[in-house]
């Protein structure tokens, strides 16, 4: 039993404040360079750290769905300043566009080059994650996950020296989200948590880190919604929930939530929170007849006191259709992906190499009945 995690993690609130002493007596970088979104820039979060480093370059142009033609621009002008750490700082994107940039700073080429396990010759720059939403995971995994533009699929690079150097995870630093940010990505690390417990590559040691955090982001995620602001715990222990999720699926795997919510974000560009969101409960009613018994002990952790193991794991859907709706999660069909588009969607789905970790046998009918179950 294998169970691999050599970020150097600084979790609680105000950890950002010891960003500068983090990159100069642990990392001693002379030469970093930030990556990140326009969105970062417009919120001010960026306040927090650029004081601390005057006149670092930042790197701002990363899509929603990172692409490659985006990470091969950037590493090209990066490769001419010649750093010596790339700094992620935003959501899922920032940081898998940056764990992808670290490796292009030290390998030639274009990012699909690399698509697949290890294909890097040199070990990556060192990467620091600052996460700044609650469903990423990134700070603590081996992948980062990029759209290749030519195919219209997210390609996932992954490798042991992809890790993070060093993750600061501030709570603090999604106090000010919108409630919509906080519904999808609290939904997706949900999503991870779910994935990594019911996947075929589940341990002993991803499975308590996956109950616990289903615990932990199911009793915090609405208290956060309604004002993350001044629900303390409620912000923390979704942070916690998120990052605990991450040490969940990135040693062991996600499934076919996953598969398809990759797809569509490929193809039409939607939100990767809001996809696993909306395909969370139709993939688990998919795989329960395989796994009810152990999706029952989930339930449990959720306060579903039903001692019948079938009847508690449906409850288990239920409960998260429901929060889904609270919450403000959009259907599948406000999309507005046409039924023409299932059989594309189900193709690509069947393809992703997270498939075989489903706990259910899915083929691409199978994929298609999801769709149109969503759908109605």
């Amino acid at each position: 039993m294998l169970f691999h995690m050599p970020a150097r993690l600084y979790f609680g609130s105000g950890e950002i404040g010891n960003f500068k002493l983090i990159i100069d007596e642990y990392l001693k970088a002379a030469n970093p360079v930030l990556v990140t979104d326009k969105g970062i820039v417009q919120s001010g979060l960026l306040e927090k750290i650029l004081p601390q480093l005057p006149g670092i370059k930042i790197f701002d142009e990363i899509e929603s769905n990172p692409k490659s033609d985006t990470i091969n621009s950037i590493a090209r002008q990066m490769r001419k300043l010649a750093p010596d750490l790339v700094i992620g700082f935003g959501g899922g994107s920032p940081l898998d566009a940056g764990k992808a940039l670290a490796l292009l700073g030290t390998n030639d080429g274009n990012i699909e080059a690399y698509e697949g396990k290890e294909k890097y010759t040199n070990d990556p720059l060192p990467f620091l994650a600052i996460p700044t939403t609650c469903g990423t995971g990134s700070e603590v995994t081996w992948v980062s996950v990029i759209t290749d533009v030519n195919r219209k699929f997210k390609m996932s690079i992954k490798g042991p020296k992809m890790y993070p150097s060093v993750s600061i995870v501030d709570p603090d630093l999604i106090k000010t989200l919108p409630p919509s940010i906080i519904a999808s990505t609290g939904l997706d690390a949900l999503t991870h948590a779910v994935e990594a417990y019911l996947s075929k590559p589940a341990t002993l040691i991803t499975d308590n880190h996956a109950a616990k955090a289903v615990k932990l982001i199911l009793g915090s995620i609405e208290g956060a919604y309604d004002d993350i602001e001044n629900h303390h715990a409620d912000r923390e222990n979704l942070m916690f929930g998120s990052t605990i999720a991450g040490f969940a699926f990135g040693n062991s795997d996600v499934t076919a939530v996953h598969c398809i919510s990759e797809s569509i974000g490929a193809l039409y560009d939607i939100p990767h929170g809001v996809a696993n969101s909306i395909f969370l409960p139709y993939v688990l009613s998919y795989n329960l007849p395989e796994c009810f018994e152990k999706m029952a002990t989930l339930a449990r952790q959720a306060g579903i006191n039903e001692t019948d193991d079938m009847r508690a794991s449906m409850a288990l859907i239920q409960v998260i259709k429901d929060l889904s709706k609270r919450l403000g999660i959009p259907l599948f069909k406000d999309l507005k992906i046409g039924k023409d588009q299932f059989d594309k969607i189900a193709e690509r789905s069947f393809e992703n190499n997270s498939n075989p970790s489903n706990p259910r046998e899915l083929g691409w009918e199978d994929y298609l009945k999801i769709l149109e179950n969503a759908y109605e």
